[in-house]
């Protein structure tokens, strides 16, 4: 069976930088599950993916575009530190969620802790925004996806 809309499908990867590191990998644990066609995955892979068979393995490049996107000077903001009252401890590089200003939940990366002003740094890019991405790919499983998964999407 080939990748198509509305497939189950399981991949291994290792994603490398622009500087040929590693900097993410499926192999040290489950494959990474998703259903083709419903963006469950980033553009320019779930693309490369299109029409692929179980045992296939390929490699892609992936502009900012089809990846993560560019990377947003907007998305960085000051914050006070107050708003991490709840928290037992921040130090730079804390990925954690905040709400934004409509209220709805955001995964913002700590860059920078200001103790004398009380402020802290947020940055709301993804970690691989404005990079191209290098990843290596085996195709796992294909399946057709059940209703459930299709209705509820991938718990897990």
């Amino acid at each position: 069976m080939n990748i198509s809309n509305n497939c189950y499908v399981e991949i291994h990867y290792n994603l490398f930088n622009e500087d040929k590191e590693r900097v993410d990998s499926s192999r040290d644990g489950e494959p990474l599950p998703y259903i083709h066609g419903q963006k469950n995955i980033i553009p320019g892979l779930e693309q490369a993916l299109d029409g692929r068979a179980v045992g296939d393995t390929f490699t892609v490049t992936i502009a900012p575009e089809q990846g993560y996107g560019d990377y947003d000077e907007e998305k960085v903001s000051i914050i006070d530190a107050e708003s991490f009252a709840g928290f037992d401890e921040i130090e730079v590089g804390m990925l954690c969620q905040l709400d934004d200003e409509e209220g709805e939940p955001q995964l913002v990366m700590i860059t920078e802790i200001d103790e004398a002003e009380g402020e802290v740094t947020i940055d709301a890019n993804h970690p691989f925004a404005g990079q191209t991405l290098n990843f290596e790919v085996e195709v796992i499983s294909v399946r057709e996806a059940t209703e459930a998964e299709l209705r509820d999407g991938i718990i897990g």
